[in-house]
């Protein structure tokens, strides 16, 4: 009889693990430092198309074109509604946390190397349903991402249907190591101009949007007094301006050793906080309540042209990689599993290439039909990117860690209420940012701010 009920409490404490090898097939190849080529999206390739050769080092420069886009000069008027203290303190603070949250992400997605994207990742959480449902917040973001970027690339050019043949022609590069070359060129270029809108404010003896002559007021405010629509609208802006997780994985899903992913995200990290904080520090010390909308044009016309003209290349790589990144997830979740998934067969390629020009397309009818694109914009981006950055990855660390950290030690329980902060931190971030969305589409239509097509355009790197 002994013997028996023994037997039966051993085959009930082994029946959950069973259970949790059968719903994950290799949850420790990451942490051990090797990579199950089985469970990976992508698999070694000799003969077809190998997308897994991205090293450590090349993602620095992916990921820095990835969040460093024109759109970094909207930060200054941003933090002119803030004040220069609570500005500096939010730019700080939520490349910090978006840092922290991009890193949850990846480590959640490098215990199920199966999946792509933050979609594949809500499947593992709530099966076929969170899957869709997320899979179609994840397109709709990035293709108004791609018409936001395409209708500054349009102005740029002067020619919508221009704009969307070279993005298209970029983003049709099939994997990430490949597009590095464009992208360090479009790094450059953008850094260029940002340089040249930086040195050009610094060097004026007012700004370019002040009065002409006589006495002003620079309005410079360390502590700012904005309302809350105000406050709320700027606060959202300079959070998705970092909030790139969501691009960061399928890049991951291409390194050849994904667990190094922290040798660039940190880096790249504490970059874009050091450009996103100096461009809007100098450019709002020295502009003040004059900084000019779009901000390109804070150091008078001449600076202007030149500052636009500079970053031409880095207009159709920034609005290629998110062109490319639906395109990918798309391309993935239909060929995933085939044999063409990999091969150069016809299928294959003209899979990924009907992809491109269909998001391409949706993107091109968006920009075109859209008067206001820039609140459409800023609306997917708390609507979308706000849960994407910040509300899923905390939920995701629930998932892995969160069951047993609230009975557990101390340390277990503040990381607990951490991340249920996040959480809330995410929900009101969404919350206000539609509600400052909205209050400022009421005023535009009611004559009182007035917003125009041209501004929309400076809005294309502000997302991501």
């Amino acid at each position: 009889m002994m013997d028996s009920t023994n037997n039966i409490d051993e085959k009930r404490s082994a029946k959950p693990v069973v259970e949790l090898q059968q719903s994950e097939p290799s949850p420790p190849s990451i942490r051990n430092g090797t990579v199950v080529d089985k469970d990976e999206v992508f698999k070694a390739s000799a003969d077809g198309v190998d997308f897994r050769t991205v090293t450590w080092q090349r993602p620095i420069i992916i990921l820095l074109k990835v969040q460093v886009a024109t759109g970094v000069l909207g930060i200054p008027s941003a933090m002119g509604t803030l004040g220069a203290v609570p500005g500096s303190l939010v730019v700080v603070g939520w490349q910090a946390l978006n840092t922290y949250t991009t890193c949850i992400l990846i480590d959640f997605r490098n215990r199920r190397p199966y999946c792509h994207t933050i979609v594949d990742m809500y499947g593992v959480m709530w099966g076929l349903v969170g899957r869709e449902l997320v899979g179609i917040m994840f397109v709709v973001a990035f293709v108004l991402c791609t018409g936001s970027g395409l209708l500054g690339t349009s102005i740029a050019f002067n020619a919508l249907f221009a704009a969307i043949i070279l993005v298209i022609m970029f983003s049709s590069i099939r994997t990430w190591d490949r597009m590095t070359w464009p992208m360090t060129l479009g790094v450059a270029s953008v850094l260029g101009g940002v340089l040249a809108v930086v040195v050009g404010v610094a060097l004026r003896d007012r700004p370019a949007a002040a009065p002409a002559e006589g006495a002003f007021e620079l309005g410079f405010d360390v502590v700012g007094a904005p309302t809350f629509a105000a406050g709320i609208t700027a606060t959202a802006t300079i959070s998705i301006s970092s909030s790139a997780g969501p691009v960061y994985l399928p890049i991951i899903a291409e390194m050849r050793r994904p667990q190094d992913y922290r040798k660039a995200v940190i880096p790249v990290g504490f970059m874009v906080g050091a450009i996103y904080l100096t461009v809007s520090l100098v450019v709002y010390h020295y502009c003040g309540q004059w900084i000019a909308t779009p901000s390109l044009g804070s150091a008078g016309p001449l600076i202007k042209k030149v500052a636009y003209g500079i970053p031409l290349p880095s207009l159709v790589v920034s609005t290629g990689i998110f062109n490319h990144a639906a395109a990918k997830y798309a391309f993935v979740r239909v060929l995933r599993g085939s044999p063409h998934s990999q091969q150069n067969t016809w299928q294959h390629l003209a899979c990924w290439i009907g992809l491109n020009v269909v998001f391409g397309a949706l993107a091109f009818v968006f920009a075109s039909a859209i008067p206001v694109f820039s609140y459409m914009l800023s609306l997917a981006g708390s609507v979308c990117f706000a849960p994407m950055s910040l509300i899923f990855p905390a939920l995701m660390w629930f998932y892995d860690f969160g069951g047993h950290g609230w009975n557990g030690t101390v340390r277990s329980k503040a990381m607990w209420l951490f991340h249920a902060l996040i959480v809330l931190v995410g929900a009101f971030l969404t919350v206000g940012g539609v509600y400052g969305t909205a209050e400022s589409i009421r005023k535009t239509y009611d004559g009182s701010s007035g917003v125009g097509a041209f501004n929309c355009a400076d809005n294309s790197g502000t997302i991501v």
